[in-house]
């Protein structure tokens, strides 16, 4: 069977992000649109529109035209935004890039993506200029000044027109995420106009965000429940957004208390530090209505002792890259908020729980496969058939790789995973690309990487490797260590005879889960 919303259909605009975004904030005007929690500095709804213009003026300057991609590899500060509404105007594609990449890793979505320009600030100019090596990327443009980067105020100063560049928002890409999907290492998202467009026009049913919301942006910007959720969903709503570039708690509980934040999207683990950690009761956190957790599963017992703590609501939410991200939301309502669930699935969406052994149609209360359908789910993989043919079907339902229940009234639970991610502190570990690079040393001759279960981080990334050499886990955890960003390291090892393996060749990392819960 199919489950609809429960909430009646929006319709979605046929605009750009660009028009649909200042056509619903231009008349706030000199109102506060983002703030740099740690300085101060702001930028009004006008001047972001202003310097948009100007920097989609810059790019084309440069020969930057419709299709063209550019990366941003930055922390969250107030220009992110001017980045991507600037690439869009000019036509582009935004393709945001992790801060805790490596150069390796970055130079593989510079060069998977074809980006031609990469945007960064001066501490991580380095790491650029290493990653761009052997890539497309024709120009660094620095938010500040550093060495072999081109200042972004040079791109705003321009005089040259403004392009107007005829957009299909249907099919024209807006952004370019990068997520591991069901499996397998990062692949590209291809997010049109029209995904994002939906899903800000669906969110507002479940989240009612006001000009008299002043928003944290914590949630870091590349990641796409940041992008959309916090940064592109909250302007449009024309509420203020006050930046920080990392997660400490105590510059985040202290930037509460001075801006008086009244709304924080979170992931499980920040919530856990509210919950318990002794430095929240220092500052004062009064100011705040609604913590919304999502990117991972909520433990139910976590959000009530962190609501009554903080004498706040919270609820949960549900969602993924490729489904825009947002699926289902909580209601703000506290009689209809059921903080054991993901929410209820947003408008203009269907979903389907599938027998993933018989790929049978369940119905309420049964747990399955949850399959998707709706004007925000992704238009595929770039450069990826296969990926995008195991993930989309043709006509238009998404498999999610999220084993999940729904209830008689709509309510979605997330309840396990079909897919081999790892999700350590909502971040997507990809066990494979793990396994790639322990097999990339000398004394590993096979391996195979599994979540365990942490009480802080969720799960962390577990290694069972088969060696023909002397060496310790500790030296293994440590050359990992120095090809992935901190959030990919292995936390564990585990030394075998061999790993389980079936007749093709596929490792049975349920095997290992299994084994690995039994001795637990």
């Amino acid at each position: 069977m199919i489950f609809h919303s429960t909430f009646p259909d929006v319709e979605i605009p046929g605009e750009t992000v660009p028009e649909f975004l200042f056509r619903h904030t231009r008349h706030l005007g000199e109102k506060a649109a983002l703030i740099d929690g740690p300085t101060g500095r702001t930028l009004t709804f006008a001047v972001l529109e202003k310097l948009s213009r100007r920097m989609a003026a810059g790019l084309a300057e440069r020969g930057f035209s419709k299709g063209d991609v550019l990366a941003i590899l930055s922390p969250n500060l107030p220009e992110y935004a001017i980045v991507l509404q600037g690439t869009a105007l000019a036509g582009g594609i935004l393709t945001p890039i992790n801060p805790l990449y490596t150069p390796r890793e970055i130079a593989h979505q510079l060069t998977d993506s074809g980006a031609r320009f990469l945007v960064t600030v001066p501490p991580f100019a380095g790491r650029a200029r290493e990653a761009i090596e052997g890539t497309a990327v024709e120009e660094i443009f620095v938010i500040g000044e550093a060495p072999g980067a081109t200042p972004l105020e040079t791109l705003l100063a321009t005089g040259a027109p403004e392009p107007h560049p005829e957009i299909d928002p249907a099919t024209d890409l807006l952004a370019l995420p990068y997520s591991s999907g069901t499996t397998g290492l990062p692949k590209g998202v291809m997010v049109s106009h029209r995904n994002v467009c939906a899903n800000l026009r669906q969110s507002e049913v479940v989240e009612p965000v006001s000009p008299d919301d002043i928003l944290l942006g914590v949630l870091p910007f590349f990641h796409i429940y940041g992008f959309t959720v916090i940064m592109t969903f909250s302007l449009y709503r024309g509420a203020a957004i006050v930046t920080l570039p990392k997660f400490d708690l105590e510059l985040f509980l202290r930037t509460i208390q001075e801006y008086r934040v009244t709304r924080i999207h979170v992931v499980p683990p920040i919530l856990l530090a509210l919950a318990k950690h002794p430095l929240v009761d220092r500052y004062d956190l009064s100011s705040l209505r609604m913590l919304v957790s999502a990117a991972a599963p909520l433990d139910a017992e976590v959000g009530r002792a962190a609501q009554e703590r903080i004498g706040c609501l919270v609820k949960q939410g549900y969602g993924m890259t490729e489904s825009g991200p947002v699926v289902s939301v909580n209601p703000d309502d506290p009689e209809r908020i059921r903080l054991e669930t993901s929410g209820l699935i947003v408008p203009n969406t269907e979903a389907r729980i599938v027998d993933p052994a018989t790929g049978e149609d369940l119905g309420p209360g049964q747990r399955g496969e949850l399959v998707l359908r709706g004007p925000q789910m992704m238009l595929g993989y770039l450069n990826n058939p296969a990926a995008t043919a195991r993930t989309l079907t043709d006509d238009g339902w998404m498999h999610t790789g999220d084993l999940a229940v729904i209830d008689e009234d709509g309510y979605l639970s997330i309840v396990d995973r079909l897919k081999e991610l790892i999700k350590y502190k909502a971040f997507q570990v990809a066990p494979a690309e793990l396994e790639g690079l322990l097999l990339s040393h000398p004394a590993v001759t096979d391996a195979a990487v599994i979540p365990l279960p942490d009480p802080e981080a969720g799960e962390i990334p577990k290694a069972f490797v088969v060696t023909r050499g002397e060496i310790t886990a500790d030296e293994l955890m440590a050359y990992v260590a120095e090809r992935v960003a901190p959030y990919k390291k292995i936390r564990a090892v585990e030394f075998v005879d061999q790993i389980p393996k079936s007749a093709s060749g596929k490792i049975l990392r349920r095997v290992l889960r299994e084994r690995e819960r039994a001795g637990a």
